[in-house]
């Protein structure tokens, strides 16, 4: 069965062909014969109703130096698509959001949205750990900046975050004694005007910081752990942190256990989570990475087990 399928992602002309994830996913499609059509967020338009794109026809390559061809741009209805992956990096801005509803219209016209577009609406991938309070550490989410410091004291050892940050941006480490607590949270939240997160500080960080992906709910079998770099705290590989497969542990998969049916259930069919020690720390439903790193180290064809569920959840629908 050949297949149309669209990606929304940032311009690929600028990404890391051998990192990235959504070039893995592109090219485990066109291995299966599907028709790949390229878009970014400027494509996407809505007229009388309907959702239409700017599209490219797009041929990838697993070439570190030309990974990617375009051609014959046209404008289409969304809805003459079999699949969009929506794969746009964050911020998670208003204009994401606008996207979101564009891409909502297109999903009531047939089209599978992968993620689903209200579901990366309802997920922040920093607040939606708060459903599963039993596998997060000490978590506080407020704009209160006496209340954000209480919470540094209380627990001695700190991290405070946005909550539309990625890549390791804006993270800072607080201990007790740090004397630039106070400038620290005035800044995180722009003096009480916005949410910030605070959550303890996880020791086990420096052993790494677990990249899970879940495909519908299911996890792939290892984790990226992802190594801070010496004298730092963030483990990002964007932040110089260093990936290393590793199977999974007994806590991993209970975590994927609790957190996978509600995945599921939302229509998250790619998700990446981050777990320290024992304890979740954030759910990326945006573009979670980490393909080509596991698939690398443990010989996996992570890109082909998602077009394989997306094909498999087409063929649901059509049968309905």
């Amino acid at each position: 069965m050949t297949l149309r399928l669209g990606v929304v992602m940032d311009p690929i002309a600028s990404i890391n062909p051998s990192k990235d994830t959504t070039l893995a996913m592109l090219l485990a499609a066109q291995e299966k014969g599907w028709q790949l059509h390229y878009l970014e967020m400027a494509d996407l338009w809505l007229r009388d109703g309907r959702a239409f794109g700017r599209t490219q026809e797009l041929r990838v390559y697993d070439d570190d130096h030309h990974w990617f061809e375009l051609q014959g741009e046209r404008g289409i209805p969304l809805a003459e698509l079999d699949v969009v992956l929506m794969r746009k990096d964050p911020p998670f801005n208003m204009e994401y959001v606008y996207a979101t509803y564009l891409l909502e219209l297109a999903e009531q016209e047939g089209v599978l949205v992968a993620n689903r577009p209200q579901s990366l609406r309802d997920a922040n991938e920093k607040l939606f750990t708060a459903w599963f309070p039993d596998c997060t550490p000490p978590t506080l989410v407020s704009r209160d900046m006496e209340r954000l410091r209480k919470f540094v004291v209380e627990q001695e050892d700190a991290i405070l975050k946005p909550l539309n940050g990625m890549g390791g941006a804006s993270i800072f480490r607080l201990r007790i004694d740090d004397p630039n607590i106070n400038v620290v949270i005035e800044t995180l939240t722009r003096h009480g005007k916005r949410y910030t997160m605070a959550q303890r500080y996880i020791p086990e960080v420096t052993h790494g910081d677990k990249r899970i992906l879940l495909i519908d709910g299911e996890p792939v079998p290892y984790a990226l752990a992802r190594i801070p770099a010496a004298g730092e705290t963030r483990a990002n590989l964007a932040a110089g942190g260093t990936g290393v497969g590793q199977p999974l542990a007994a806590r991993d998969r209970w975590i994927c256990e609790q957190v996978g049916p509600v995945l599921r259930e939302k229509g998250l069919l790619f998700v990446g989570l981050d777990i320290i020690g024992d304890f979740l720390t954030e759910i990326n439903v945006t573009s979670p990475t980490g393909v080509r790193e596991l698939d690398r180290q443990f010989g996996l064809s992570i890109g082909k087990q998602l077009m394989a569920c997306i094909e498999r959840k087409i063929h649901e629908t059509a049968a309905k």
